[in-house]
């Protein structure tokens, strides 16, 4: 019992020293909170109906590496309108993407190698790490701000240009 009254003059401190304590962890975890990517649009995409004028273009993101391709657009919390990433593979195959570390909400339009549109998922949930599958196979996949198909009216089926 000597013990404890001992330490009563001390716990205001103990509770100022553990609020600070705490403060400080809350700033840090706020600190190491990734800062936004800034993205450097380097080509075009145009989405058109067959042998038709291009319904809208977007300013395009390029993701051909294994590297571009797994950061895609994590950590990017500002994609203009009229802008996205296209990402290229090496072959044709069925995808899957997910938006983990993703903030944006997308529409994800996957493309054959006959840039065939084949495949639109819209409006992605942001931070999701559920399976966003093409289901058929897909060479390319473009991803543009949530809504962006559906203001544009770009169906399965159109095709995609892609130009410098």
């Amino acid at each position: 019992m000597l013990f404890y009254r001992g330490l009563l003059p001390y716990i205001p401190l103990l509770f100022i020293l553990l609020t600070v304590s705490c403060g400080q962890a809350e700033e840090q975890r706020q600190d190491r909170e990734p800062e936004s990517r800034v993205l450097n649009f380097t080509t075009t995409v145009s989405f058109e109906e067959s042998g038709a004028e291009p319904v809208s273009s977007i300013r395009a993101a390029v993701a051909d590496t294994d590297h571009t391709r797994s950061e895609g657009l994590m950590n990017v919390h500002d994609l203009p309108p009229d802008a996205g990433m296209l990402f290229i593979f090496d072959g044709e195959e069925p995808r899957s993407f997910w938006m983990a570390n993703t903030p944006l909400s997308l529409d994800i339009i996957y493309v054959n190698s006959d840039f065939e549109i084949v495949r639109i998922h819209r409006n992605t949930p942001p931070y999701s790490h559920e399976s966003i599958e093409s289901e058929v196979p897909a060479k390319y996949v473009v991803e543009v701000n949530a809504g962006y198909t559906m203001r544009h009216d770009i169906r399965e089926g159109m095709t995609i240009s892609i130009g410098d």
